[in-house]
């Protein structure tokens, strides 16, 4: 009777050959690209965890680097010159994109404070939609890895333990020896989907809590920043 590759790999292997590398070998193609695609995600996710985590942080110090050189009573011009040279990020972004429309309104000869002031809260929101933008992106992929993980894990056991019912079939014998490489293959898949998937959902929800915190911190500066600059604008207009 002929037997596939899955059966063929069952039935030489030897008895009690449950490493994980020969779990694999022996696995079905269908599950061998599910534990590659989990692997895959896994690093992956983890390369996200440690980016956005150095992010995070770096954004928090040059935020409170800003905040102590803005607060010290050092002028929005002197300020503005300082940081118009370099590739600012977070609230200094915020700060030059205002300061930069400000300069330009009063060069043009605008007169009108409420189109000023709109134009700049426009400024300002768009700033704020850009930075944030870049703090949440790639964080949908551990969303998607912590809950499609497990799934997919599960894919493969199943695909897996058909195999193995398929090598007892040909085999005629429901010995141990027989049954459990193919058995261990199977949960191989689900515990790769777990090992995938719980970091992902920890990591997501700790970083889209750290994102949404620090968003706030941006929101509550040029909120701060527009009242000032509507104070200047109606000094000068």
């Amino acid at each position: 009777m002929p037997i596939d590759g899955v059966t063929e790999a069952v039935l030489i292997s030897p008895a009690g050959d449950i490493s994980l590398i020969s779990l694999f070998f022996q696995a079905h193609i269908v599950v061998k690209a599910v534990i590659l695609g989990l692997l895959l995600a896994s690093v992956w996710s983890w390369a996200i965890i440690v980016d956005k985590t150095v992010l995070y942080s770096r954004t928090r110090r040059q935020m409170d680097r800003f905040e102590k050189v803005f607060w010290s009573g050092q002028s929005l011009e002197d300020l503005y010159r300082s940081l118009s040279g370099r590739t600012p990020s977070g609230m200094a972004s915020i700060f030059v994109a205002a300061m930069r429309e400000w300069k330009r309104s009063f060069e043009a000869g605008a007169r009108s404070p409420i189109g000023l002031q709109t134009r700049i809260e426009k400024v300002l929101d768009v700033t704020i939609n850009r930075e944030t933008d870049k703090l949440e992106r790639r964080l949908l992929f551990l969303a998607t890895v912590g809950s499609a993980g497990p799934f997919v894990g599960l894919f493969g056991t199943v695909w897996g333990i058909m195999s193995s019912f398929q090598a007892i079939s040909a085999s005629k014998n429901t010995s141990l020896a027989v049954v459990a490489p193919g058995i261990a293959e199977a949960l191989l898949a689900t515990a790769l989907g777990l090992l995938a998937a719980i970091p992902a959902v920890i990591a997501y929800n700790k970083l889209s809590n750290e994102a949404g915190r620090i968003g706030q911190r941006l929101e509550g500066f040029a909120d701060e920043f527009s009242a000032i600059l509507s104070r200047q604008i109606d000094e000068r207009v």
